[in-house]
């Protein structure tokens, strides 16, 4: 059974840096795909970064240069570093879990990310 789990997320002054974690259990993650999403009320989700299993990453316009998606094979994690933020980052963050050889994707809860002065 897949569980993703997500943390790391609160509430952060503008210009402030959180990090975010994803934890996969199910012995699929070095096999799968990760991408991070979010999502704001009334708003579709949206992607905010993506990394393949081998390591090549994407980013969503509005965070490049402030996000950085990793992941941590030994650890079945990934993260998303998130530094200069703005008031307009604040959403719930999901992650999304796509395993190389299955059509699931798989979902987390979300995380509130709110960033406020």
């Amino acid at each position: 059974q897949v569980q993703v789990v997500e943390s790391g997320g609160g509430l952060v002054q503008p210009g402030g840096s959180l990090t975010l974690s994803c934890v996969v259990s199910g012995r699929i993650f070095s096999t799968s795909a990760m991408a991070w999403y979010r999502q704001t009320p009334g708003k579709q989700r949206e992607l905010v970064a993506g990394i393949t299993n081998g390591g090549t990453t994407n980013y969503a316009d509005f965070v490049q240069g402030r996000f950085t998606i990793s992941r941590d094979n030994a650890k079945d994690t990934a993260y998303l570093q998130m530094n200069n933020l703005k008031v307009e980052d604040t959403a719930v963050y999901y992650c999304s879990v796509k395993p190389k050889f299955s059509p699931n994707e798989y979902w987390g809860l979300g995380t509130q990310v709110t960033v406020s002065s």
